[in-house]
């Protein structure tokens, strides 16, 4: 199938195109502001669908809304039409196409060139997008306040109750995908994204600000909200080149280390403890804390004994074989490092500790 895609080096062009591709579709005719013109009459000849998501949205001067959404969208259609073409044809278009602006107008009017299609036409209303490698400072709040935060830069918040509908761009490419396989779901005449994130402007500054505090804190967003994993998923996509890393605090004696990596409230958190050859930590028991121990590197004698009893368990475990060990409740417990290398344990604890009520109370194995 060959598949026409004009607008194809923006922000939604971009990523229909590496997702097309991840899916199988190869023969991709890209059509975008810089290409040849003439290109189009050879692509409108040899298309069996269109993706027309090209249009202006931020222009210097108010007439382009007309020749570069109408005017194109037309454009489109003749060369279609000329060449006795008329494939299946899928518009982006706006919600704002139902407002008294000169976007919105010509909007409306490509989406009235389309109603007159003779064949399939999905026009897509879509809400503001947000995702990976859509451009910063420029139609996107999303963008922007990622960008910027990520870069210590200032954000303006004229009103931060305003509420904001959301779509996320992989959701948006999914389902232009799923209109050119034959399965799209239509309301009021139009195609829809059925997940929309319907969010105050406010809060997700609060969001983005959090994530950049995480590496401090620890701490990670909640990934079972849609939409804090996809913000969050974007956030990342915007941090400077030279910042994708960052230290984490190890306390170290002569033992060996430990270095916490994450620390939530509702799963835990997640450390990694470094012993040397011969040593042995722990030698505690807790009455409500659990923990997984895994070794990735080297060799572990864990033992336990429930309090109260004199009966000694051992598990001997090393990296040869990744296996998780289970600390129970009631039992104390230590780790050896009975290998000739440094020992390199992940740990797991259903709770992040609290000098307060730490649960941990010192007896020997």
């Amino acid at each position: 199938m060959r598949i026409l895609i004009t607008g194809s080096s923006g922000f939604i062009g971009k990523n229909l195109t590496s997702e097309l591709k991840n899916r199988g579709y190869k023969d991709l005719l890209l059509f975008d502001l810089d290409s040849d013109p003439s290109l189009l009459n050879q692509f409108t000849k040899e298309c069996d669908f269109v993706f027309h998501l090209a249009g202006v949205n931020r222009p210097k001067d108010n007439d382009e809304f007309t020749s570069g959404n109408k005017g194109f969208t037309e454009e489109l259609l003749d060369s279609l039409k000329q060449n006795n073409n008329f494939c299946p044809i899928l518009l982006s278009s706006s919600i704002q196409a139902t407002l008294d602006n000169p976007y919105g107008t010509s909007k409306k009017e490509a989406e009235d060139l389309f109603a007159k299609y003779p064949n399939k036409a999905f026009i897509f209303r879509l809400p503001n997008v947000f995702g990976k490698w859509c451009r910063p400072n420029y139609n996107s709040v999303v963008a922007t306040f990622c960008y910027n935060i990520a870069h210590d830069l200032p954000i303006t918040i004229n009103d931060p109750e305003t509420i904001l509908n959301l779509v996320y761009i992989d959701d948006v490419v999914d389902c232009f995908i799923k209109a050119l396989e034959g399965d799209v779901i239509i309301e009021d005449g139009f195609c829809i994204v059925p997940t929309v994130h319907t969010v105050k402007l406010g809060t997700i500054a609060t969001l983005l600000e959090g994530f950049k505090e995480s590496r401090n804190n620890l701490s990670v967003p909640n990934m079972s909200n849609s939409f804090e994993k996809a913000l969050y998923s974007t956030y990342l996509t915007y941090l400077p080149e030279d910042q994708f890393s960052y230290q984490l605090k190890m306390n170290k004696d002569d033992r060996g280390s430990f270095t916490e990596i994450i620390r939530t409230l509702d799963r835990g958190q997640i450390s990694v403890n470094v012993s040397k050859p011969g040593i042995t930590k722990g030698n505690h028991w807790h009455h409500t804390k659990t923990e997984k121990f895994l070794v990735v590197s080297g060799k572990a004698s864990i033992r336990f004994r429930k309090i109260g009893s004199d009966k000694v368990l051992e598990y001997q475990v090393s990296s040869t074989t990744l296996e998780v060990v289970d600390i129970p409740p009631g039992y104390t417990h230590d780790i050896t490092n009975i290998g000739e290398e440094e020992l390199v344990t992940l740990m797991w604890a259903n709770e992040v500790f609290d000098p307060e009520r730490a649960d941990t109370y010192y007896e020997q194995v």
